[in-house]
């Protein structure tokens, strides 16, 4: 967040709460809204300066989030029959959209990055230094005068 945001917040609570401004005219003055002003007026007198700063917008919880138990299936399905997740989900009766979140989650790569036989990762280009594989072809031409 701007270090000047946070001041001007900071400023608009003070008039308000310390100097008595109504919200009206404190959102005026710093041109806000009066719920805005009303905002940052209520969390400067509950926790003081330190409350002016931007509060992570992430949620506490996700009550819709799988449980571990159906988590642990999906990677278990997926390591030990190596499908995707449109037929996990079919054989768990989840949304594909859910068994995709969880794969990604647990930092389980695509099927398209896996060998089929070994279920390893697909490592290309593995070279000791950089620009090991860039090749050049030259072709002089002769100069031979015509004639």
């Amino acid at each position: 967040m701007d270090r000047a945001e946070s001041e001007g917040r900071l400023r608009l609570a003070r008039c308000i709460v310390d100097d008595g401004w109504s919200l009206r005219r404190a959102a005026e003055r710093f041109q806000v809204t009066h719920t805005t002003a009303a905002r940052w007026a209520s969390r400067y007198r509950q926790h003081g300066p330190a409350a002016m700063a931007d509060r992570s917008s992430r949620p506490h919880r996700c009550p819709t989030r799988a449980d571990q138990r159906t988590e642990r299936r999906i990677c278990k399905i997926r390591v030990t029959r190596r499908l995707g997740p449109a037929r996990i989900a079919a054989r768990l009766g989840l949304a594909p959209s859910t068994i995709h979140r969880v794969l990604v989650r647990y930092r389980m790569p695509p099927l398209a990055h896996l060998d089929r036989s070994t279920a390893t990762r697909i490592r290309r280009y593995e070279r000791q230094r950089p620009g090991q594989l860039v090749h050049i072809h030259i072709k002089k031409h002769d100069r031979r005068p015509q004639g």
